[in-house]
């Protein structure tokens, strides 16, 4: 029969080898709280643009109803112009965002020459004038993704332009005829699209090189004779413009930081 004491002797040491058993498992990782990841939001910005346009026209005769002829232009110009503007966008989010845009675009020197035949010969007449114009658009973005520090995008446009025509002149060749423009003014839908590249200089202050398609508009003008007559009018009308931009963007608060990787859970053992 076994004894009592080699019973008690037996459990004690069961006893001492489970303990030395949990020992050698791993501690449970402990109950850290991390922060939430940040969540991206957007910000204001300002920006300021600057840039050169090569605008382009379809220029129309609007001949008096009171008048009869068979004039027709030959040829017509627009020289190169320059603008400057700037605005105040929101950005959504890392890839949409929307602004709001001025700009003073500066005086363009337009050309033209036409002909006409009367009485059996053939007289022709030299244009030229000014256009000047303000354009406001609210524009949309995509930004296309950054690497090294650039980021493409794509956008669009709609809004207003003030055109301008000052100090049109109409000079006769081959006759004393002469006349000058009423320097009008007109509003008309404008529109653009846009394509660039962003370069992230600071946090908040990116620049950028864009393209941009512009449609302003048009601009008619009526000429008054010297010494009298049934006045004609002429219409630049289909105005675009091929522009190249240079601007800058600056963030009025900073961007969110990147959230870094919680460090992994320590184990230990015994």
């Amino acid at each position: 029969m076994v004894s009592v004491k080699v019973i008690v002797a037996a459990g004690a040491a069961a006893l001492i080898s489970s303990a030395a058993c949990a020992a050698d498992l791993p501690m449970p990782p402990p109950m850290v709280a991390y922060p939430a990841a940040p969540v991206e939001t957007g910000g204001w910005y300002l920006r300021g643009d600057v840039g050169i346009g090569l605008p382009s026209s379809n220029l129309a005769f609007l001949q008096n109803p009171l008048n009869s002829s068979n004039f027709a232009f030959d040829h017509a110009s627009m020289a190169d112009t320059y603008f400057i503007g700037g605005g105040l966008g929101y950005e959504v989010n890392n890839w949409l965002r929307f602004d709001v845009t001025g700009e003073y675009r500066s005086r363009t020197q337009v050309n033209a020459f036409g002909q006409y035949t009367f009485g059996g010969g053939t007289f022709g007449d030299q244009y030229q004038g000014y256009l000047r114009s303000a354009v406001f658009l609210a524009n949309g973005y995509i930004d296309l993704g950054t690497w090294w520090c650039l980021t493409p995008f794509v956008g669009a446009g709609v809004g207003g332009a003030y055109n301008i025509m000052d100090n049109l002149t109409d000079i006769g060749i081959g006759t004393s005829g002469a006349g000058i423009g009423r320097d009008s003014a007109s509003w008309n839908l404008a529109w653009a699209v846009y394509a660039g590249l962003d370069f992230n200089v600071t946090q908040n202050l990116l620049l950028e090189l864009s393209y941009r398609y512009l449609n302003y508009g048009s601009v008619t003008d009526t000429i008054d004779c010297i010494g009298g007559c049934n006045p004609d009018s002429y219409k630049w009308g289909g105005l675009t413009s091929q522009d190249i931009m240079l601007g800058f963007r600056f963030r009025l608060q900073p961007a969110a930081p990147t959230p870094l990787m919680p460090p992994p859970p320590l184990s230990t053992r015994g």
